[in-house]
């Protein structure tokens, strides 16, 4: 270790006593005659910790008067009618440009995970109030390069912590199709507001299925690329590992456009040290238009994993309609078979003992062993937690603090849980490498059930949880192994319960399509022929007799 001194300066608040603490912490014991040798070593410790904190801060540089930050407001209720809006704001390229971007006249909205220089980032919750950012996140640099317009940034889930939409401290998010009905979370307002034309695109954030969830409630396409193709820099993290941001859009090839403005290493974000520079990543949107024949899928194989469709919150709905979107593919020429990947039941458990424990232990010191930008000054505020975090964690979501208390229990009842989880993690990712070998993609249902009603208000914690039991039964492995996986519609259910079953009025199904690393060309490319030949809403199930 590096010492530079060993003589602490006068008034050093390192005392005995905090010696002493230090040790009870510890549950260690220091010889009587070494005490105070150690005491000094940690005081001259605690004087370079303070000398360091005080150097100022290595963020990047945002480019105030290119991209002026115009109109910075919270929208009143009837400018934000589905509750999706988190903080509105427009940003738009100023210089003058010489050739026409990929995104240009697009207009974009960024999950509020997603850091924007002096727009104040809410995260969803009360549990930190009054953060804003010192700093742009990687991608909203990279769509404004492209030519698109931001218009604001979308409601997200308490800490990003739920799949469904109810949780926010701004209030409940409602379906773009059923009012009283959840959106998916947790980007949840990203979800409504494409779904409903009020922007041309988002950019979510996915850490469990928080892309592919709401996308999948709401009807539109959203798609989790491989770990670390898009830049995490400067976004709000839960567990680093599983960290996602992904295009969240209403057709494939508006998907594969977005993706393709925003992909590619900063040479920050060590999840992107081995993802290709931006000049080298595909052109994904071109690649999808320039095919002879975009609907044929003859070389194509397709696997359907036999353990989604057998989980015990799969509506047998869901199910049928899944199937029948499946016979889709062979229709264009996909050679269609189930294959059993036995893991796939294993990984939910696994990614808990990753995103609890990991996700508990980010919030406090933050995520350590990591090369990137830390927004440290957002642990700030969460880390030491008072009482009064605690309570608004209650109040306005139940699932923070469920986390909190898992972390904790397990950081001293299985120390080891995250250590064996993210070995676990490996042998799920080379048991869906092993059967990729023999198929280019595997699908499954997105999620096991439409979208459900709002809890109460008054709900109690298991009443509020119960909403989204088994949700991410189909999503979260993918984030800890890290494949590409694409959510896309491909039909509606009948409501059959809350308040509007039996009206007749219908939500949306999903598919999703999981690739090899780095193949997202591949997943778009069966995407984009399935969806060519349908037209998803027109698929409906009307008989609803057993």
């Amino acid at each position: 270790m590096s010492v530079f001194s060993v003589t602490p300066k006068e008034g050093n608040p390192v005392t005995s006593e905090v010696f002493d603490e230090v040790c009870h912490s510890l549950k260690v014991t220091v010889k009587d005659e070494e005490k105070e040798d150690y005491r000094k070593l940690l005081a001259v410790f605690h004087e370079s910790a303070e000398e360091l904190m005080r150097i100022p801060d290595f963020e990047p540089e945002a480019d105030i008067s290119r991209f002026p930050r115009e109109g910075i407001h919270f929208p009143d209720k009837a400018a934000n009618e589905y509750g999706a809006w988190a903080w509105k704001v427009r940003i738009r390229d100023q210089r003058p440009r010489k050739e026409r971007g990929v995104l240009e006249g697009k207009t974009i909205v960024l999950k509020d995970n997603i850091a924007v220089k002096d727009v104040p980032m809410l995260l969803g919750t009360a549990f930190v109030k009054g953060y804003v950012p010192n700093v742009d996140a990687t991608v909203v640099t990279r769509i404004l390069e492209a030519g698109a317009t931001i218009e604001g940034k979308a409601v997200c889930e308490n800490l990003c912590h739920s799949a469904t939409s109810h949780s926010a401290a701004t209030g409940i998010v409602e379906n773009p199709r059923a009012k009283g009905y959840s959106s998916g979370g947790s980007s949840s307002g990203c979800g409504v507001l494409v779904a409903r034309g009020e922007v041309d695109m988002a950019i979510g954030a996915d850490q469990g299925g928080s892309v592919r969830i709401p996308a999948c409630n709401c009807g539109i396409v959203g798609f989790k690329p491989t770990f670390g193709l898009i830049p995490y820099t400067a976004c709000g993290s839960n567990e680093p590992t599983n960290d996602h941001l992904g295009p969240m859009t209403r057709t494939v090839l508006e998907n594969a456009l977005l993706l393709e403005a925003i992909a590619g290493s900063d040479n920050i974000d060590d999840r992107g040290f081995a993802a290709p520079a931006p000049q080298d990543t595909p052109h994904y949107a071109e690649t999808l238009q320039r095919r002879e024949s975009p609907k044929d899928l003859g070389n194509i194989r397709i696997g359907i994993v036999t353990e989604s469709l057998t989980g015990a919150a799969l509506d047998p709905w869901v199910k049928d309609t899944f199937l029948r979107a499946a016979e889709g593919f062979r229709k264009l020429g996909a050679t269609v078979a189930e294959v059993s990947v036995p893991m796939h039941k294993q990984g939910p458990a696994i990614w808990t003992g990753v995103s609890k424990v990991g996700g508990y232990l980010n919030k406090t010191t933050g995520a350590f062993g990591r090369r990137g930008h830390q927004m440290w000054d957002l642990n700030a505020l969460m880390h030491p937690m008072k009482q009064e975090n605690w309570e608004e964690a209650y109040v306005s979501k139940k699932s923070t603090k469920n986390i909190y208390l898992n972390g904790a229990y397990a950081a001293t009842a299985f120390p080891h849980l995250l250590a064996k989880a993210t070995n676990l993690s490996r042998k799920l990712r080379a048991a869906y490498d092993a059967t990729l070998e023999d198929y280019d993609v595997l699908i499954t249902p997105t999620l096991p059930y439409i979208a459900t009603s709002h809890s109460p208000p008054d709900a109690t914690p298991l009443e509020q949880i119960a909403k989204q039991v088994g949700l991410t039964s189909n999503t979260c492995q993918f984030n800890q192994t890290g494949h590409p996986a694409l959510t896309m519609p491909i039909g509606l259910l009948e409501i059959q319960e809350g308040p509007l079953a039996g009206s007749g009025v219908k939500l949306p199904v999903g598919l999703q399509i999981v690739g090899k690393w780095w193949s997202e060309e591949t997943v778009l490319r069966v995407a984009y022929a399935w969806e060519l030949d349908n037209e998803w809403e027109t698929l409906l199930r009307r008989d609803w007799a057993v």
